[in-house]
């Protein structure tokens, strides 16, 4: 029985559509299999993680109390997916980078590659600010969307550099996003105001630094428009 022939790859690098859609498979095959095996590796850590964030509660006099007997359970089916996708979470990032590289330029590489190693940086900060300072004021599962909040800084200058988005937008738009901001904050954190102001503020202070970089980035990106021409 002969063999298939690899897929042929032109010249200039590109490839059928086929390949391509080959190629997706294979990459999404990587993760689901990454994801699945992780996974079941956290699930067997969860309980631990669940003291942990529950003993957190227990020295500020909070009670915890399971109403439905598969109520524990599905909070370690939580807690284990959300395990897994943070520590896949680089891997994934690759992947679709690796996906997506060939059609892109090298300054393009350059922004996402940055934005890849800056995201990751940001978002430990972020869990560090949500576990050290916002958990025990919110006793809440917020460290996941502390370290996406931090990666405001990280999205304004990829877009940035991309040419995507431009600091003056971003003034302009301020107004509209403390509203935003504080809807967002009401939403994800418990009914009081303190739990409101701990998620507000920061990314408000978040969103002032990616108008700064923003203005850095544009700057940038002009006097080497300039110097281009």
């Amino acid at each position: 029985m002969k063999k298939k022939a690899k897929e042929p790859v032109s010249p200039d690098g590109s490839m059928s559509l086929s390949g391509h859609l080959r190629e997706l498979r294979n990459r999404i095959l990587i993760c689901v299999i990454l994801l699945v095996v992780v996974f079941g590796v956290c699930l067997s850590f969860a309980p631990r993680l669940v003291t942990l964030l529950t003993d957190m509660g227990r020295r500020y006099d909070y009670v915890y109390v399971y109403i439905a007997p598969q109520e524990l359970f599905l909070v370690y089916m939580n807690v284990a997916l959300v395990g897994a996708v943070v520590v896949c979470f680089p891997v994934l990032a690759y992947q679709v980078y690796a996906f997506c590289s060939p059609g892109l330029s090298g300054k393009e590489r350059g922004y996402i590659s940055g934005a890849l190693i800056a995201g990751g940086l940001c978002f430990l900060v972020g869990v560090a600010f949500a576990y050290f300072i916002s958990l025990p004021f919110m006793l809440r599962f917020l460290i996941v969307i502390f370290g996406l909040v931090f990666e405001l800084p990280v999205v304004s200058v990829l877009l940035t550099g991309l040419g995507l988005v431009k600091a003056e937008w971003l003034v302009k738009g301020r107004k509209v996003m403390i509203v935003i901001i504080f809807v967002l904050a009401a939403i994800i954190t418990p009914p009081d105001i303190v739990s409101q102001i701990m998620v507000a503020v920061p990314m408000l202070g978040l969103y002032e630094i990616s108008i700064a970089l923003s203005r850095v980035v544009g700057r940038a990106r002009k006097s080497a428009a300039e110097a281009a021409q």
